[in-house]
């Protein structure tokens, strides 16, 4: 644990060591505000709640959230200091872990900075905190399991570009994966339960759930199980790929 959080200090504190962390977070708080008062007619809809704020949470991390993870190891792999990395005292998974707590870490910080909407929403009327409370830690689940198949696929290259592509590429994948019209490709050639399971694989699906207002434990359980499966594939293809 000990050596998470030397990692952990250490990499978050380099996000704040440069404009990138400003400037993305400005960035993350300037589209929520754009997606959900003009995309999302806030307050033409006349009702107390952040359903418009939330809704389009799951497009606001496509776009950013591989921005943040495309460096986690592809810039240690270009250059060069991932053998020097490897080096310290730590062990494989204790390397994965702390670069990953770190941004997800940067990642709640850009999402908590958004309580302005939580606080307008008050002001104008009365709304179901328990809801907002819930949506807003199905988003911060969300945000880790995009974290960390961008951390994953981010071992894969040593350029950041094509990290994000193909991040992007993969969580649009886990996104769209229970919408209909990708379902009715499967449809009539692949049984029910088939179906149900590519379905079950869709972010957009689990994080409406919560939206809901209940956290139910398999939808908790999902962005866990896939925050592990990721991390785990990211300890091995790291430890692949640090002699490349």
């Amino acid at each position: 644990m000990h050596s998470i959080g030397t990692i952990f200090r250490r990499e978050l504190a380099s996000y704040f060591a440069t404009p990138l962390a400003y400037i993305f977070i400005v960035i993350f708080l300037v589209m929520a505000g754009d997606l959900t008062f003009v995309q999302g007619s806030f307050f033409e809809r006349g009702q107390a709640d952040l359903q418009p704020f939330f809704t389009f949470h799951p497009w606001l991390y496509l776009v950013l959230i591989p921005a943040l993870s495309m460096r986690l190891w592809a810039e240690e792999r270009k250059s060069g200091t991932i053998e020097l990395f490897l080096t310290l005292p730590i062990s494989m998974m204790s390397a994965v872990l702390g670069k990953f707590l770190a941004a997800w870490t940067f990642a709640g910080i850009a999402l908590a900075l958004t309580f302005p909407f939580w606080i307008t929403v008050n002001y104008l009327g009365s709304p179901d905190n328990g809801v907002i409370l819930a949506s807003y830690v199905g988003s911060f689940l969300m945000a880790g399991a995009f974290l960390a198949v961008g951390a994953c696929l981010s071992a894969l290259t040593k350029n950041q570009v094509i990290a994000f592509v193909i991040t992007t590429t993969a969580c649009f994948l886990f996104i769209v994966s229970g919408a209909g019209n990708v379902l009715n490709v499967f449809q009539g050639w692949v049984s029910e339960s088939v179906l149900q399971t590519i379905a079950s694989f869709s972010f957009l699906t689990h994080f409406t759930a919560i939206t809901r207002g209940v956290i139910d434990a398999r939808d908790a359980v999902y962005f866990l199980s896939v925050i592990g499966a990721f991390l785990l594939a990211n300890a091995v293809l790291v430890d692949l790929k640090k002699a490349d």
